[in-house]
């Protein structure tokens, strides 16, 4: 059997396939134990499987490791990966690491770690990538690189020095919000903190909102004051005040001064709402434009990327002022509609006013059931005059609805094994 070597940041986020070429997922880390006169040993994968959760393969139910892809047996534990004692993660871990150079040359950082598969078919570390300090002033300027084996180097750490966590930061740097929310989540509690400290406030603020609140909670905590506020006025407004809702009061207040005055007066707004109800619910930024408004220039205000794609389906027509709460509200003009009609066209021509708005007070149950019986991905929210306040969105709804755990899923697959219900994926042991 030839000798085969991977590097392990190419690897992370291949795909993974049993025998007859399903895809069962994709490779999140490579997880090694350390020996005492040897590199570090594989011992497995860890493996995003559908349902955004990371499950452990077995190196010996990896038949084959190319570039591009990863073959298995086929059979994988669904059961959520849980690193044990010992246990190192490659990317989560060691890319990042500071080493000395055995012949005494100076220090490096681990850029990237190749696996290597001997004789015998078991997987080792083998090569390291690293990146030596640069030696030019300039800001742009980088470190050269060089390869050492694993017997050139040595780990030491300086106490009370944190390993830096650059390098893992730039490889999520292609990760969606939710794939990145559940990769942080996975990481060791020392080395998730160091990765937030790197990320920066726009990336992280958009994993949060894809986190259960708890968790928001936690990781904002660990932050200081101003950058847990930084943080929130990079989010949503409504995703924003949710979190908000969990601090104590006088945490709450002290995050809502210091944040940008129009972001903080955004989420006050919202935060005198219940939970459970449209006003609670709502974004209060939807698209309002005025009657006199053309098409084009809706349209041009949709194009916008960081617009989230329930909220581009319809602008709101009012009277001004054109920022919540508005003027009266006039009707809602549907993407689909302006799509029908010439660019120079005004949207006041051209208004849906049949669809009615929920009041701020609505139950999440009205709301749900509205969006459902007229087909509708958001809905206008108005206060007792008749002024917009805010949108409504079924992701909004849907994430009320559904259990609390249900990003995990794990609840769901525990229903199903107990009602006797088979997996797609068959279990077996959770190691060796």
């Amino acid at each position: 059997m030839s000798t085969q070597r991977v590097f392990v940041a190419r690897l992370s986020g291949c795909s993974v396939f049993d025998p007859a070429g399903d895809r069962l997922g994709k490779v999140r880390d490579v997880v090694v134990i350390y020996r005492k006169d040897d590199p570090p040993r594989v011992i497995g994968l860890v493996v995003e499987i559908p349902g955004r959760r990371n499950v452990f393969v077995s190196i010996g139910r990896v038949t084959s490791i190319a570039t591009g892809q990863v073959i298995t047996t086929g059979l994988i534990n669904v059961r959520r990966f849980q690193q044990r004692g010992g246990e190192v993660r490659v990317m989560a871990e060691m890319i990042g690491r500071k080493v000395f150079l055995a012949d005494g040359s100076g220090t490096a950082v681990i850029e990237d770690v190749a696996i290597e598969r001997n004789r015998l078919g078991e997987w080792d570390v083998g090569q390291l990538f690293l990146r030596k300090p640069k030696t030019s002033a300039s800001p742009f300027a980088k470190g050269p690189t060089t390869f050492a084996g694993w017997d050139d180097v040595r780990e030491s750490q300086v106490p009370g020095e944190a390993q830096s966590a650059e390098q893992l930061v730039a490889t999520y740097s292609e990760l969606r919000p939710a794939d990145l929310a559940n990769t942080l989540l996975d990481l060791p509690e020392e080395r998730l903190l160091e990765v937030v400290e790197e990320l920066p406030d726009d990336r992280l603020a958009d994993a949060l909102e894809e986190m259960p609140e708890e968790e928001q909670v936690h990781i904002l905590e660990a932050l200081d004051d101003e950058r847990a506020a930084d943080i929130l006025d990079a989010m949503e407004p409504d995703d924003a005040a949710d979190v908000l809702g969990q601090l104590p009061e006088d945490q709450r207040e002290e995050l809502l001064e210091l944040m940008e005055p129009e972001e903080a007066e955004d989420v006050r707004a919202l935060l005198k709402y219940g939970p459970d109800t449209a006003g609670g619910l709502m974004t209060s930024e939807p698209i309002v434009l005025s009657a006199d408004a053309t098409i084009a220039e809706a349209l041009a205000l949709i194009r916008r990327h960081e617009l989230h794609p329930a909220l581009a389906a319809a602008v709101f027509v009012t009277l001004p002022p054109y920022e919540t709460p508005t003027g009266r509200l006039l009707g809602t003009v549907h993407f689909q509609r302006m799509l029908r009609y010439p660019p120079h066209e005004r949207l006041g021509a051209i208004i849906d006013d049949t669809l009615d708005p929920v009041p701020a007070t609505a139950s999440a149950t009205e709301v749900a059931r509205l969006l459902a019986s007229y087909n509708l991905v958001s809905l206008p929210v108005v206060d007792p005059a008749h002024r917009l306040v805010g949108a409504v969105s079924v992701d909004d709804v849907l994430d009320y609805l559904l259990p609390e755990d249900w990003r995990s899923q794990d609840a769901a697959d525990e229903h199903a094994a107990s009602d006797g219900v088979p997996t797609t994926t068959a279990s077996i042991p959770r190691r060796r």
